[in-house]
């Protein structure tokens, strides 16, 4: 019997992997007369793999190839996408293997990604892949010629609106991204490498500000409450504070912000530096605690400490008229916390609002 993966565990080829596989066949192409339909592509991690290759034609000086995407069981918006590479003879130019991105790929406006301004958005680690690839296949043709390695991606500017990389300031089309050349599914190590970036891109514009959210919802909240900012400056950190902050400390940032909803920001408050559902429980003892402080009775914070929702907490709070003060004593709780671990490194505030988006409280501090 043929075992099969537990369904969300299948692994997928990034966009990167996919564009070195289709600049592969097509220099085939020019060196063997035709594309071929399959073809062995060298991953950045070492690993051979073999990919599928669609539309693939050649004459004498161009070449066409596209690998369609499959993303595994990741929920990427790359899903399917037509990674295509035109490869063309550069007859003056022997030696050489110019990399340009074509129609769908996204175009760098702005610095702070390691990237040329104005050149496409193609990563270093799959610019190095695609050029080592192409070199591979081609052998003894870059005696005589040059290459230049056109990749596209068609329906890419529409992907890209589904992406946030308008934010980093990548306008045009998707990037072509990949350290490895897997994408593993639901990968919470791509979801952090994405913080961490988003923040470095922040501080190499120049920017002294970092807003950090929890998700879609806290982002726009925050987008509202501070309009002055720019784009790059809001980063969904998700559940990774800690590596959120770490990094703003080693990238010198001097102000952050904290959006949030009660949940994340209590466990936020009671040490939690990974706030996923499934690493811990929210503490509502402490959350009961902050409700005595604020002037709730013994009878609600009894109900609140036995409760397991953070959301019961708020609910009672507005009943008695006391949301507002409840979240601002909240958040002077995050502060509190983590001026134990960041001390002296950067000024505070923390934006609190309801599961609707609407402003609760808003503190800062010196941690």
């Amino acid at each position: 019997m043929i075992e099969k993966k537990a369904k969300g565990t299948r692994k997928g080829y990034t966009t990167g992997a996919c564009s070195a596989a289709a600049a592969r066949a097509s220099v085939l192409g020019l060196v063997e007369g035709i594309v071929p339909e399959a073809v062995d592509c060298d991953l950045p991690n070492g690993q051979r793999v073999r990919f599928t290759v669609s539309d693939g034609r050649c004459d004498s000086d161009l070449a066409h190839a596209v690998v369609i995407k499959d993303a595994g069981d990741d929920p990427d918006v790359t899903d399917k996408a037509p990674m295509t590479a035109d490869v063309r003879l550069l007859p003056d130019a022997p030696g050489v293997v110019l990399l340009k991105g074509g129609e769908g790929v996204g175009t760098i406006t702005m610095q702070g990604l390691g990237l040329e301004v104005g050149g496409p958005a193609i990563n270093p680690v799959p610019r190095r892949n695609i050029e080592a690839n192409v070199r591979n296949a081609a052998g003894a043709l870059l005696e005589r010629a040059g290459l230049e390695v056109t990749i596209s991606v068609p329906g890419g500017e529409e992907m890209a609106k589904k992406t946030l990389n308008y934010r980093l300031g990548i306008v045009g089309g998707i990037s072509i991204l990949g350290t490895t050349g897997i994408v593993h599914p639901y990968s919470t190590a791509a979801f952090r490498a994405s913080v961490i970036q988003g923040i470095e891109v922040a501080a190499n514009q120049g920017q002294d500000t970092v807003v950090l959210t929890t998700g879609g919802r806290t982002e726009k909240f925050t987008m509202r409450e501070l309009p002055e900012l720019a784009p790059a400056c809001f980063v969904q950190m998700g559940d990774f504070l800690k590596y959120a902050l770490d990094t703003v400390v080693k990238c010198g940032m001097r102000e952050v912000v904290i959006g949030g909803m009660v949940g994340k920001l209590t466990k936020i408050a009671q040490g939690e530096t990974i706030t996923h559902a499934n690493r811990s429980a929210v503490d509502t003892d402490l959350l009961a605690e902050i409700a005595a402080e604020i002037g709730a009775s013994a009878e609600v914070c009894a109900d609140i400490s036995q409760s397991e929702m953070a959301r019961y907490a708020s609910e009672r709070m507005e009943e008695l008229g006391l949301i507002n003060e409840f979240y601002a004593a909240l958040g002077r709780r995050v502060i509190a916390t983590l001026s134990q671990r960041y001390t002296g490194k950067f000024r505070l505030r923390v934006l609190m609002c309801d599961f609707d988006g609407n402003k609760l409280a808003e503190v800062e501090g010196d941690v």
